[in-house]
């Protein structure tokens, strides 16, 4: 009897420390979770306060708490007339994300049946938030761009021609510098984002003027700019002149056709624009420039052909 009462005695002893182990193991793996839980809120920007109890049987833990009124935005306390501006606005806007949902619903705006036609598609992207929460937290970020690493102060996004552009001042290059956002290497998860406070964005910074007002030229700075000679026949002539200017004109031939110079800074922006002359205009200079659009449109071409058979 004394042997069945030993045996039954070392069962409950391992049953007890199997739980004991088991339930350490899922006090290991909550503390991981609510560790991981806390960078992630961290790095999304939201404050989370910590205290130390010193009293009371909790006395020596710590407790966190998110102050909302250190995250949540305060009431806008909009005028009638300015809350039917923003109205009208996201109703002729689409952001294609959640949060821009949410932002109609929260400014009394429709959805889905309800929603006017649209007439502006804002696109989103990955790196937005990131690069946003930078700019508001005045953080340097590093970023892959085009093969190499840059550093840039960023001080305003702005929207154009259906692409986001982030500008600011780039450390490499010790001058303001504009980036297309879609063009970052490797994507949001690959920008580096300093501690806050790392640099004061000038007064009078105003990302409309920071970007210039053809997106030809939206891509690198004054002394690196790129210009192209295009000749246009006859017929787009007259047209061509009343857009570029008579500055811009570099010579005009016995046919009517002229030799224009065309910013082409932005390489996908000016292709779009010579392809919108189409057989009207041709790239004379540089060689490298019209090369490039040469084996562009060799691709297109070869590609359509692949897919008409």
């Amino acid at each position: 009897m004394a042997r069945h009462d030993a045996a039954d005695h070392d069962l409950t002893d391992r049953v007890l420390m199997e739980q004991l182990l088991t339930r350490q193991a899922t006090d290991v793996a909550r503390r991981q979770a609510f560790e991981r839980d806390k960078q992630a809120l961290r790095e999304l920007g939201v404050p989370i306060d910590t205290e130390i109890l010193a009293g009371g049987p909790y006395a020596g833990q710590t407790r966190y708490r998110i102050d909302r009124d250190k995250y949540e935005l305060t009431d806008l306390d909009l005028e009638p007339d300015e809350m039917h501006a923003l109205q009208v606005a996201v109703a002729a806007v689409r952001t294609g994300s959640g949060t821009g949902r949410s932002a109609i619903w929260k400014l009394g705006g429709a959805l889905d049946d309800e929603q006017p036609p649209v007439s502006a598609h804002v696109p989103d992207r990955p790196e937005l938030p990131v690069i946003r929460a930078a700019v508001a937290s005045r953080s340097t970020i590093a970023f892959g761009y085009r093969g190499s690493e840059r550093h840039l102060d960023p001080w305003g996004l702005l929207l154009r021609g259906g692409f986001w552009y982030v500008a600011g001042f780039d450390r490499d290059r010790g001058e303001e510098r504009t980036f297309r956002v879609d063009r970052f290497d490797g994507g949001a998860s690959s920008i580096v984002v300093g501690p806050p406070g790392e640099f004061e964005r000038p007064a009078d910074f105003d990302p409309r003027s920071a970007f210039p007002a053809d997106p030809k030229q939206i891509g690198q700075s004054p002394d690196e700019a790129i210009e192209a000679t295009v000749r246009i026949d006859a017929g787009r002539a007259a047209a061509a002149v009343r857009e570029l200017g008579d500055d811009r004109v570099l010579h005009r031939h016995d046919d009517g056709s002229i030799d224009v110079r065309v910013p082409a800074d932005n390489i996908d922006a000016f292709r779009s624009w010579v392809l919108g002359l189409l057989e009207h205009a041709v790239v004379v200079d540089p060689p490298e420039l019209r090369a490039s659009i040469v084996a562009w449109l060799t691709a297109v071409a070869a590609a359509g052909s692949e897919t008409g058979r």
